[in-house]
């Protein structure tokens, strides 16, 4: 044999001892071993069930993944990350959807049965991964009890900020005990999700950010370009933005609008008044105190409670039920009996909200969050001062993060998100905290990504009408130019209430 052909002979002839000697290479995705066990690349799924509200319950895969507190002392204390997945209804691509929450402080595995159904067509054909964010719901959650009667909620000026600073260093010594605080930012976050795509075996992500979750998202992009293949922004937070900065000026544009709504409303206007004139009354009286204590039902056990009424409570329900439009829809009427003196419907929406809200946000996480990250930016304008958060949201944060441990952030941390990433932006048109303009910031350095706003709705959109419809098609397709939104103009605002029986027809 000549020697240029042996040579050659004797290349393709190792070529194919080493192909019929490789092991074959497992294809992404989920396998089941000979015990039934489902396995995700380097990780191990057990069946499980994630519960949410109101019995929603979702079956799915948990898991657990070890990661380091502090990653310069990968020997040191370790976070058992919380994992689920929901797998695909049919043959799945080897990119999963993961979803992240919102809060700061909410847990993914706890908020995503609420929007279960919303995933339904992405589900067809990707699986859902949801990693609960260290310090939130399973991964070593910095909880630390909000009781609905703690004098912060309720109080005013100095008492309110003391009481703010009592359940600060309460919190802060409790869970100093188990967590190097520090270490529960969103660059952390980011750095745990990286790691359960690699334990995956994953090529590429498709990020769902829902409020807070859009920050995680984008910082996400910005720092693992190559393997975030597509994102959903629902509710936009721009890298721009300093938490708790806006909320007031929000928070008061929004409830214009849905005031101005009542007063365009024939049988809401002369049934209940203009909702902006109560809202001036009331809180005067409020203010310069001297109310007896009201007599009325817990509206979640029923039990008669007994409570002075004070501008806190009101306040609280201000902020919060503009989110979504079905319950700011409620505001003339709640407004209108307190000012006619009726303050037992205010107290006990303002209760039920408090207990809601404690429960569903691991306070440490979000302190941890909010105090490494935007505290350094805080800025509070006097212009402020004659809204209903007024400066005192922003100097109730000053007071505790001045006694919360900081992490670091990174340099780049406020660059807006940049490059051909394909991003769908979705905002509620009456979105009282991260109104529609965040979203038009963020995808105008984006020359693939595209805002959508949704006619008359509030916060966290997904879910809205045909907008999962719309979510599926841009996941499969990771066009957001090519997306017909003409849907979502048949969607329509909940008219406000005009007496104790709802809206008129």
């Amino acid at each position: 044999m000549r020697p240029r052909l042996q040579l050659t002979w004797l290349l393709a002839l190792a070529t194919l001892l080493v192909a019929c000697d490789a092991t074959p290479q497992q294809p992404p995705g989920p396998r089941a071993d000979a015990d039934g066990i489902l396995h995700y690349g380097r990780i191990r799924f057990e069946p499980c069930s994630l519960d949410g509200q109101g019995n929603t319950s979702v079956r799915a895969q948990c898991a657990t993944l070890q990661v380091a507190e502090d990653p310069d002392a990968p020997e040191g204390r370790q976070i058992g990350l919380a994992i689920a997945l929901v797998p695909a209804s049919g043959l799945a691509e080897a990119d999963p959807v993961f979803m992240i929450a919102g809060g700061p402080g909410q847990s993914a595995l706890e908020t995503y049965p609420q929007l279960h159904g919303a995933f339904a067509d992405v589900r067809r054909n990707r699986h859902v991964v949801l990693v609960d964010a260290r310090g939130t719901g399973g991964s070593n959650p910095l909880h630390c009890p909000l009781d609905v009667d703690d004098p912060m909620l309720t109080l005013d000026g100095e008492e309110a900020a003391a009481a703010a600073r009592e359940f600060t260093r309460r919190c802060r010594d409790t869970l100093e005990e188990v967590a190097d605080l520090r270490f529960y930012t969103t660059a952390d976050h980011v750095r745990d999700l990286e790691a359960v795509r690699r334990a995956l075996g994953a090529p590429q992500v498709n990020l769902v950010g829902v409020s807070y979750g859009t920050r995680v998202a984008q910082q996400y992009a910005a720092s693992h370009p190559q393997h975030a293949r597509a994102l959903v922004l629902d509710s936009v937070v721009p890298n721009s933005l300093v938490l708790g900065q806006d909320h007031a000026r929000n928070l008061e544009d929004a409830l214009e609008v849905h005031f101005a709504r009542c007063r365009e409303d024939g049988a809401c206007a002369a049934n209940l008044g203009d909702p902006r004139e109560q809202l001036d009354l009331v809180r005067a009286r409020l203010e310069a105190g001297g109310i007896a204590p009201v007599r009325y039902r817990d509206p979640v056990d029923g039990q008669w409670r007994e409570d002075v009424p004070r501008f806190g409570h009101l306040a609280g329900v201000l902020r919060m039920y503009p989110y979504q439009p079905t319950m700011a829809s409620v505001l003339p009427l709640l407004l209108h009996e307190a000012g006619q003196g009726r303050y037992e419907s205010l107290l006990a929406q303002s209760r039920m909200m408090y207990r809601n809200l404690g429960e569903s946000i691991a306070m440490g996480m979000s302190l941890s969050v909010t105090c490494s990250e935007d505290a350094q930016d805080f800025d509070p304008d006097a212009g402020d001062a004659d809204t209903v958060l007024g400066t005192a949201f922003l100097s109730a944060m000053e007071e505790q993060c001045g006694l919360w441990p900081r992490g670091t952030r990174g340099r780049d941390f406020r660059a807006p998100l940049q490059g051909e990433v394909p991003v769908l932006a979705i905002s509620g048109e009456f979105d009282p905290v991260t109104p529609p303009r965040y979203g038009d910031e963020v995808v105008e350095h984006l020359p693939n990504g595209r805002h959508l706003v949704l006619p008359g709705q509030g916060h966290s959109v997904l879910s809205t009408g045909c907008m999962p419809k719309l979510f599926a098609q841009f996941i499969e397709s990771a066009d957001a130019h090519a997306i017909d939104d003409a849907c979502l103009q048949r969607l329509r605002p909940a008219p406000p209430f005009a007496g104790h029986y709802g809206w008129e027809p």
